[in-house]
């Protein structure tokens, strides 16, 4: 199995690599920085959720519109532009006295150009690393994503309380500048992967022509809902817990991490293969325990733990890429990213709607067992397509052998 410093031996890995840790940065520090920014102005769970998850929202309309430019579109300057565009926005987030509609059409626009973006980076992380090399590297990826929001929302944490969440959006907006000059300077000139100009009709025909398979559409909606509602379970970290919440988010970042170096690097193929269930298992339940309002120590092991669950999307993401073909891989790991965003996001509102109706608990622990019905669901139906499929296999066989003794 290849380690992971053999990555940094391939020339284009280091400065993708460098320049996702500094958009992820951006987004942690921005994030924890808006999100506490409208509770105080609003006191409402549902509003502060809605500002931290709320960009995932416009995914869905990246999906449907822009995934096709994802695979046409040459890497280093789509991925530059979009770091530019997200630098200038988030400064504007930090500008005195914004009307709260302008702050959500901002970060919607943000959105929106993520939808893009996860498809650009996936795609040409696919061509860096191709073959068994992109569960490795994605891993790696997710570790770093871990690692960085573990330190994004404790330095995001320590900016708002030492000066204010307006400067703190100004060190993100920065942290953004800074990544799309290494990516500039860091990646070379890539011909797009597929031909043709893109457009809506072309975005609609291959998310249709993806959709069409059953076995890519349950990886789609498995590595979408689950995942998406206990993020909405995050989203109320803030609410659950306020003075705690960069704690929260931080120990769920560190089980992240953990999940990700398990999965990615420490088991073999045949095992890690086997865990995409009971890894969406784990990343529900402990969340039911919220009904019990346990105190924050014991919510910062159940985030924790929980997190390590997050690991399984390294295993249905590489079962995706087997089922897809090459030219396609952008456009269905931009549609893998889109979906789940938006997901998130719909599930960040739904958690703080439910917080507003009853508790953050009482959300969390319902959002929770609706995780893991919905990934109990998923796996029955597999199970019953395999048996189906199994049963017409040996009949055919069986009707063969009586034509032809």
């Amino acid at each position: 199995m290849r380690g992971y410093r053999s990555l940094f031996r391939t020339r284009e890995f280091t400065p993708l690599f460098v320049s996702s840790a500094l958009q992820v940065a951006a987004s942690t520090i921005g994030g924890l920085a808006l999100g506490t920014s409208v509770y105080a102005a609003t006191g409402s769970p549902l509003l502060s959720a809605l500002s931290m998850f709320g960009p995932s929202l416009a995914q869905v309309i990246g999906a449907t519109t822009l995934l096709s430019a994802a695979d046409r579109l040459p890497p280093r300057a789509t991925l530059t532009g979009l770091a530019v565009l997200f630098a200038v926005s988030t400064a504007v987030l930090s500008l005195p006295a914004l009307p709260l509609w302008t702050v959500f059409a901002v970060i919607a626009a943000q959105g929106l150009a993520a939808s893009l973006g996860g498809g650009v980076r996936w795609g040409l992380l696919n061509e860096i690393l191709p073959g068994d090399g992109y569960p490795l590297g994605r891993s790696l990826f997710n570790m770093l994503h871990g690692l960085t929001q573990i330190a994004g929302y404790a330095t995001g944490g320590a900016l708002v309380a030492l000066l204010s969440p307006a400067v703190t959006l100004l060190v993100s907006a920065a942290l953004y500048a800074a990544a799309a000059l290494c990516t500039a300077l860091g990646l070379s000139r890539r011909a797009p992967r597929a031909t043709g100009r893109p457009s809506v009709a072309e975005t609609w025909r291959t998310n249709a022509f993806l959709w069409s398979s059953a076995p890519r559409r349950r990886l789609f909606l498995g590595l979408w809902i689950p995942n998406g509602l206990v993020v909405g379970c995050e989203s109320l970290f803030v609410a659950y817990a306020p003075d705690r919440a960069g704690l929260l988010f931080a120990c769920a970042a560190l089980g992240m991490l953990v999940g990700d170096v398990t999965v990615g690097r420490l088991l073999p193929p045949r095992v890690r293969d086997r865990l995409a269930t009971p890894l969406l298992l784990l990343l529900a339940t402990p969340y039911l325990l919220f009904a019990l309002h346990p105190p924050t120590p014991a919510a910062a092991s159940c985030a924790t733990l929980a997190s390590v669950g997050f690991g399984a999307s390294l295993v249905q993401q590489r079962h995706l890429l087997t089922l897809t073909p090459p030219e396609l891989t952008g456009h269905a790991l931009g549609l893998h990213s889109a979906g789940m965003l938006t997901w998130q996001g719909l599930s960040a509102t739904l958690a703080g709607t439910l917080a507003q109706l009853t508790s953050p608990a009482t959300a969390m622990t319902l959002l929770a067992a609706a995780s893991a019905t919905v990934t109990l669901g998923l796996w029955t139906t597999a199970r019953n397509e395999r048996s189906a499929h199994s049963a017409r296999e040996s009949t055919a066989e069986s009707q063969g052998r009586r034509s032809f003794p």
